[in-house]
């Protein structure tokens, strides 16, 4: 990266940590740290939702597979739209209308403490690791743009570059500082900041990349074959569909998506902001998988080239792409944008564990007062206390050598078995503690089995090394690994979700936790409905003002790449002008909306 590039990143840095102290200021209670105070505007929601879905995993997987095989990248991500969509009708103003503070309580509430004990430390202990997955891949991706002079302290002597330990430490720091100090408030502006940012950038990457094959004809034409469909490469319409559902349970009962349900003003809020999750959801993914698709007309596969090389291609195709089209300072800007991918997903998970671990282990405990500060600085211990232990995993990523693998496919395979009791419990006033134990306990007793057989047909395997075995079970070998997908959708999502259904049409009585669930409902009616509150639209629109001037800056110092900068400073502007004015006229109907309600 150049000198302005680094500019660039460094000052989108300190903006995102800057927004971070500025709405700080705010949390003065666990419910302003950990829910916003329930004053969050739908559309922040709703774009903070989106951005957790991303990591630097979105650029280098899903790259990759765009780069390999086409829109079937494009296809597996629209699947995320679709069960957003089915979540917005069916479950997240479900959500708000219970009166919860925090998905955490409404599982203490429904399914008893036994069970909040269970799913804090087995859920958090399943996405500190795929977090730190997460960070690692972003310390990889930065330090393949930042290369060091010899004698640096932080240069990694083996690439020139800066070393991953120090990314890893710098930028996950980074994060855990403006979670920390900012709470959801930090976590929600960031998030749509964040969300502006990268997509702007990618925006400005297709017509260019474009540019460079000869434009949408030559593209399409030049594409391999049946690079325009939506299945291929062992990615079937059973597993999109598969997909779909396991992302239903994950977004409706995922404790990071639920707290964008609660966190807003009301049930039609709610709604609303997973209707917005999922309509970007649908229209996005083409734009953003673009450019590896681009890239691989551009530079094709070489023939006999190797499965390892094929995928170190794959791997670095949005890089790649990014790095021969667009100017000094634009690179910086997609550099902060990958950033904030993964911080992003990092963020909301600190965010929401932090709050757990404060509001529904530590408080009962400690018998604190839940408007009071001490929860607040309690939440703020926990957050750093999180996030060394997700530093230290990311770091020791390469020690564990395939550990952090295996522990990631028993995430996949135990989303549902775990969230299936959580959402379905949301309707089902009989499924009660017994489907939480035997949902786990099935999804386990299938998974760990299923998991060391595959470990074992795998290439490295001893299934694989030993030459004694006949031809049947070499056969059998061969088609578990190619079926193998098939048969983690089918342990993950189908049996777990059939055995809920079966428990509760073969239970009759309404479940102790059901009642306790509409006593909490009913008594937090009562309470006062706040509105959404006007200052994110505030930051967000000053922001984006500031990062066009710095554009525009950078467009004036540039006579090059001037009219690209240029056009850039000036889409901010425009975004930011519109913002601004939008507030401001919410501002004004709100008030007289509460002034005829006064009269």
């Amino acid at each position: 990266m150049s000198s302005a590039d680094y500019i660039v990143l460094s000052c989108y840095l300190v903006g995102i940590f800057a927004v971070s102290v500025i709405v700080g200021t705010r949390n003065k209670s666990a419910v302003e740290m950990f829910a916003a105070g329930g004053q969050s505007p739908w559309w922040t929601s709703g774009l903070s939702g989106f951005m957790t879905m991303f990591s630097a995993g979105t650029f280098v997987v899903w790259g990759g597979i765009a780069y390999k095989h086409g829109l079937v990248a494009v296809a597996i991500n629209l699947c995320y739209g679709i069960a957003a969509l089915l979540v917005g009708y069916f479950v997240a103003g479900r959500w708000k209308e219970l009166g919860v503070r925090t998905p955490a309580e409404f599982i203490e509430i429904r399914f008893g403490r036994a069970a909040l004990h269970f799913y804090t430390w087995s859920m958090l202990a399943f996405r500190l690791v795929s977090v730190a997955v997460a960070l690692y891949s972003l310390g990889v991706l930065m330090v393949a743009m930042m290369p060091l002079s010899e004698g640096n302290p932080l240069r990694d002597p083996a690439t020139g570059n800066l070393s991953v330990a120090w990314a890893i430490l710098f930028f996950g720091g980074m994060v855990v500082i403006y979670t920390m100090i900012g709470g959801l408030w930090g976590v929600l502006l960031t998030d749509v900041l964040q969300f502006i940012v990268l997509n702007l950038a990618v925006l400005f990457v297709v017509p260019l990349a474009l540019a460079q094959v000869g434009g949408v004809g030559q593209f399409v034409e030049a594409a391999p074959k049946g690079f325009f469909l939506p299945t291929g490469g062992g990615y079937t319409w059973f597993f999109l569909a598969a997909w779909i559902a396991i992302h239903y349970f994950v977004v409706g009962a995922e404790w990071a998506f639920v707290q964008r349900f609660i966190c807003v003003p009301t049930s039609t809020d709610a709604r609303k902001s997973s209707y917005l999750f999922g309509a970007l959801y649908l229209v996005s993914p083409l734009l953003w998988l673009l450019p590896p698709m681009i890239y691989r007309v551009q530079n094709p596969i070489p023939s006999g080239a190797t499965a390892n090389q094929i995928n170190d291609l794959a791997e670095q195709a949005y890089i790649q792409v990014c790095h021969s089209v667009l100017p000094s300072g634009m690179v910086g800007l997609m550099t902060a944008a990958m950033f904030s991918a993964t911080a992003s997903m990092i963020s909301s998970q600190l965010n929401v564990f932090a709050g757990v671990l404060t509001s529904d282990i530590y408080r009962p405990l400690a018998g604190a007062n839940e408007g009071g500060r001490q929860l607040v600085w309690a939440g703020r211990i926990f957050t750093v206390l999180l996030g060394a232990v997700l530093i230290s995993l990311a770091v020791a990523i390469p020690v564990l050598g395939g550990a952090e693998k295996v522990i990631v496919a028993i995430t996949s395979l135990m989303v549902v078995p775990l969230l299936a009791p959580v959402l379905l419990g949301l309707f089902s006033r009989r499924l009660g503690t017994r489907t939480v134990w035997m949902a786990a306990g099935v999804g386990a007793a299938l998974a760990l089995p299923w998991l060391a057989l595959k470990l074992a047909c795998d290439e490295a395997g001893w299934l694989a090394e030993s030459k004694t075995w006949s031809d049947q079970v070499t056969w059998v070998r061969g088609n578990l690994l190619v079926h193998a997908r098939s048969i983690e959708l089918l342990i993950g999502v189908v049996v777990p979700a059939v055995l809920v259904g079966v428990l509760h049409h073969t239970t009759r009585a309404t479940d102790a936790g059901w009642t306790r669930v509409s006593q909490v409902a009913v008594a937090r009616a009562e309470e006062p409905v706040l509105q959404s509150s006007r200052m994110p639209a505030l930051i967000v629109g000053w922001s984006l003002a500031a990062s066009g001037m710095m554009m525009g800056i950078l467009a004036i110092s540039d006579t090059e790449n001037r009219s690209i900068l240029g056009a850039f400073a000036a889409v901010l502007w425009v975004l930011a002008a519109a913002i601004l004015g939008f507030s401001s006229r919410l501002a004004k109907l709100q008030e007289s909306e509460k002034a005829y309600a006064d009269t």
